[in-house]
């Protein structure tokens, strides 16, 4: 194992330390890549799965982004200027001059403010997924087409990482004045792909546009981004038919295509800002009881299973709510202390059995919806359901594809289910989104309501000293994990292994942040 790391760090070394001249980008080609499932519309704002960035996006641009090379820095795309008041109240930007549609149209602030005003404040019948992330958000001016500035009617130290959310595309003012659900079934945007057609069950494809405001990019004639899953995603690799999969591979996948692909793998490895949850439906009986969202909680042993399923998974450690190892996560001894985190397995589902027993729950039979991605997905889900067996409970696990799963979660059609937090940055103010309460978070399907929760949660958002924001955090985590309105499982390790020809690309902590404007091919 030991031997193999240094393969890998040296890969990703080799990878990223080739002389200058050979990383001049070379133009042509185009970038065929894996996509391990479908989007059910076309809608950045209102999408949360990685299916729909990773074919939507490259169609798009933003207000600002993340720098791929220099994550988490943030860069302008459609802004070329940006400036924040002393009371950190304003925020105004300068927009690119002479930015087009696809279609030809010229970009302006209208756009801007037409865009971000469907995620402020949703029309009916359009869903918003990231609404609260710009609850603080009071006006939007445009006072010239080249300018937008925000009003804030309190402050969100978190404001500029919004505004790099990939999930904010800019579409056309005047199309969404025509019709607020557009983006669901069409793709208009300014980014560096133009949409040429979406194939069902098959491919997203699209071409260079010419026009793009980034001089110079794209640097591929085109993109290909093919459906398939499972084992077929590693052979289509291994055999040339796609150059990458950008989501991530698992050990056993990476050391396949090390070994089948020698000098002509390159091997990427990051955290990974994934978390895997269990969530409940606490508008349904018993789950409407903390007692057996506690139990289901201390019957899972999370250190065995890390240990377990990290050799065959991209799962790896343990946390709580926000990633381990970042700045505003839990301490691993205050993380002990809590529900399901005790060491002493033993003593856990003596407790669980307990609660069940008190909560007259004792024969508690269930069904679990699952996804049918395979990958970590469907391991986690035996290894729950095998975990939850050990205190006598009964689970149907039943496997759904991901329209399906997230119609039944925003629908309230479920009991419980497999769910994630998973998203572009560590930023609690993105991440802890999916805890507030559900007429303020479209995403909590727990369908919850805790004023507690949403009053922690804005006063860690305006904390500016750290310590204060960090002890915030903790009773946050502390309610949320007591209450058990969700169980975190286990976080994921990123690896990426593509074809050597691939330049451009550096891996991320997140499989959000798809930027192909600088990918090349080296053929």
């Amino acid at each position: 194992m030991i031997a193999f790391r240094w393969l890998v760090a040296f890969s990703t070394l080799i990878a990223l330390a080739v002389p200058a001249h050979a990383q001049t980008p070379k133009r042509g080609g185009t970038l065929t890549y894996a996509v391990q499932g479908e989007p059910p519309n076309y809608d950045c704002h209102g999408n949360t799965s990685f299916v729909a960035i990773h074919t939507i996006r490259p169609f798009y641009s933003t207000l600002l982004k993340f720098d791929q090379v220099s994550y988490p820095k943030i860069v302008g795309d459609l802004a070329q200027s940006w400036t924040v008041s002393q009371d950190s109240l304003t925020y105004t930007f300068k927009l690119k001059p002479d930015v087009s549609f696809h279609d030809g149209t010229k970009l302006t602030s209208a756009d801007v403010k037409a865009s971000y005003q469907r995620i402020i404040e949703p029309p009916t019948g359009v869903v918003s997924s990231r609404k609260a992330s710009y609850e603080d958000v009071a006006a939007i001016e445009t006072p010239d087409p080249l300018t937008v500035i925000f009003k804030l009617k309190a402050v969100n130290a978190a404001m500029l990482t919004s505004f790099a959310s990939p999930w904010d595309c800019i579409y056309s003012a005047a199309k969404l004045a025509q019709d607020p659900k557009f983006p669901e079934r069409n793709i208009l945007g300014t980014g560096p792909f133009r949409f040429v057609e979406h194939v069902a069950g098959s491919h997203f494809a699209g071409t260079r546009f010419d026009a793009y405001h980034d001089t110079g990019k794209p640097y591929v004639d085109g993109i290909r981004a093919v459906m398939m899953t499972g084992a077929t995603v590693i052979n289509s690799i291994q055999g040339g038919q796609v150059m990458a999969e950008f989501r991530g591979q698992t050990p056993p996948e990476r050391d396949r295509l090390v070994a089948a692909l020698g000098d002509k793998a390159v091997v990427q490895e990051a955290p990974w800002t994934c978390l895997q949850i269990v969530i409940f439906n606490t508008s349904k009986k018993p789950f409407d009881d903390p007692r057996v969202r506690r139990a289901l909680s201390l019957a899972f042993d999370r250190y065995a299973g890390s240990a377990a399923l990290a050799k065959t998974t991209l799962l790896g450690p343990v946390g709580g709510l926000l990633r381990p190892g970042y700045e505003f996560a839990a301490k691993p001894e205050d993380l002990e202390k809590l529900p399901g985190f005790a060491h002493d397995i033993k003593a856990a589902r003596e407790e669980a059995r307990r609660l069940l027993k008190e909560a007259g729950q004792e024969k508690l039979k269930f069904t679990f919806n699952n996804r049918t991605i395979p990958m970590p997905y469907t391991p986690l889900g035996i290894y729950l359901v095998d975990q939850w067996r050990q205190i006598g409970v009964t689970v149907e696990q039943k496997m759904l594809e991901t329209q399906a799963w997230l119609g039944a979660y925003s629908s309230g059609n479920y009991e419980t289910g497999l769910d994630f937090t998973c998203d572009y940055t560590d930023e609690p103010n993105v991440i802890l989104l999916k805890y507030l309460s559900s007429d303020r978070s479209p995403v909590n399907y727990e369908r919850y309501t805790d004023r507690t929760l949403d009053d922690l949660y804005d006063r860690q958002k305006r904390a500016t000293d750290p310590a204060r924001r960090f002890a915030l955090l903790r009773q946050f985590e502390n309610r949320v994990l007591t209450e058990a309105y969700a169980l975190p499982t286990i976080w994921w390790h990123r690896i990426v292994v593509h074809g050597k020809q691939l330049k451009g690309w550096p891996i991320t902590p997140n499989h959000f942040n798809l930027d192909l404007s600088a990918v090349w091919l080296d053929q």
